[in-house]
């Protein structure tokens, strides 16, 4: 009840009190069980302690395939829950998609607009962009998207600062640039790098040469054809009873980890890893010697750049369409010059990952590859020019393509099949040889 109508609460005795705190059990409270970031802190604790020898090799696997299980279910909520979040509603334009991340103030708006012109607001305070602001790089007649995304704290993954819709934004992209701050230590460096792996974007590295493939019956099988060193059969049972899979044929054609083996087993669920490009770009170097400075740029995979000086921007473009491995191809039509004012542009990290004549054609319109016969080829992936190729050959920068076409004649033939024996007489129509009547017996 309360007192006069004004929701003060009325003054226990001071020895009710003391009896409840004395007598915690007649009190019914309800018991709260760890939420998953403490279990996620028990099991990093357990593996920090944990020594690393052939005794515990298996138990860390088991231990590293429950810390998986846990984060992917803090990315993925139960219904229960209240769903999953969405990311910035960012719509895919141009050839290609680049996303500036990193910690705040360390030049990221600055940077996007010295190279794209959109102007993004800059301040001396930190978390002045709190959303994702897209701008278009126009290079070699190609347009890749920039996104500016909002700094990133320590966390992110776990949802803090709005991390996990940056993030989110991140694994839609072909490349990562992670600016950072050149006046600090490479703990930054670190410290970003441990947030994208713990969402599954995995930097520089390319896909584990294993195959998982699951069985219907047959148990565990375990395969390796090249030396192994951390991988042993007893690991891999360990993870695989984490996963609670049995019946399955485990091939490894190269020396992997336990982390690349758990990576593979995560293709098949909600959150399969991402495998993408990263440039460490450093900003403010104009406030560095010239030792600090020959020290960062000869790290792997690094640029250096003043975005307040504009130095190397032009390097970090040329750096960047390197990484980007895109692929311009020229059209031709017969008896005329080539276009070289509007290529195809073919991006290798979409699609199947190919730079074919047959992508180049579908790229052009899709009801071609009904009628496409072969393809005259002018450029470096040739062996002579014009070279007469097919569409799984692989087509190299600034070729030149001329498509040929299947006359009428070719696509009836391609429809119909080709004179073998199990056709009509007098025409091209084909037959099923089981339904082909069998010859009577001679009389004889």
């Amino acid at each position: 009840r309360s007192t006069e109508g004004r929701g003060m609460l009325p003054q226990y005795p001071l020895a009710i009190v003391h009896l409840a705190v004395e007598n915690p059990w007649h009190l019914s409270l309800p018991v709260i069980m760890p939420g998953i970031l403490e279990k996620i802190k028990d099991i990093e604790l357990e593996m920090a302690r944990t020594q690393k020898n052939k005794a515990t090799t298996t138990h860390l696997g088991f231990l590293k395939a429950k810390l998986c299980a846990l984060r992917r279910e803090l990315l993925e909520p139960k219904s229960g829950g209240g769903g999953k979040q969405a990311g910035f509603e960012v719509q895919r334009y141009g050839d290609s998609r680049v996303a500036l991340i990193g910690f705040p103030s360390v030049g990221k708006s600055s940077l996007l607009t010295a190279l794209t012109g959109v102007q993004s607001e800059a301040a001396a305070y930190e978390f002045t962009t709190l959303t994702c602001i897209p701008g278009v790089i126009l290079y070699n007649d190609a347009k890749i998207q920039l996104l500016d995304l909002p700094g990133i704290i320590t966390g992110a993954a776990a949802g803090k600062g709005r991390g996990r819709q940056v993030i989110a934004t991140a694994r839609s992209c072909d490349l990562i640039i992670m600016v950072l701050d050149a006046t600090k230590d490479d703990r930054q460096r670190q410290l970003l790098t441990k947030e994208l792996e713990d969402v599954g974007i995995r930097l520089n590295k390319n896909r584990p040469n294993m195959s998982v493939t699951r069985t219907k019956t047959g148990g565990f099988k375990y395969n390796a054809t090249c030396p192994i060193t951390e991988l042993t059969r007893e690991m891999c049972y360990s993870v695989l009873q984490t996963y609670k899979l049995f019946n399955v044929d485990v091939v490894i054609h190269e020396d992997c980890t336990v982390d690349d083996f758990i990576d593979v087993l995560e293709e098949a669920g909600t959150a399969p890893r991402k495998y993408c490009k990263c440039l460490y770009v450093y900003n403010k170097i104009d406030m560095l010697n010239l030792a600090q400075l020959n020290g960062l740029a000869r790290e792997p995979n690094s640029v250096v750049i003043s975005v307040n000086k504009k130095l190397n921007l032009d390097g970090l473009l040329e750096r960047l369409w390197q990484e980007l491995n895109m692929v311009r191809v020229y059209t031709k039509k017969k008896g005329m010059f080539p276009d070289f004012t509007d290529p195809l542009i073919m991006t290798p990290q979409r699609g199947n990952r190919t730079c074919t004549v047959e992508n180049a054609v579908g790229m052009l319109h899709k009801s071609l590859l009904e009628e496409f016969k072969s393809a005259l080829v002018w450029g470096a992936s040739t062996k002579a020019s014009p070279q007469v190729c097919g569409g799984k050959h692989e087509l190299a920068d600034e070729d030149v393509v001329l498509i040929q076409k299947l006359t009428p004649a070719e696509r009836a033939r391609r429809a119909h099949g080709k004179k073998t024996g199990t056709t009509l007489a007098g025409g091209n129509t084909a037959v099923d040889p089981k339904k082909v009547k069998e010859k009577a017996p001679l009389k004889t």
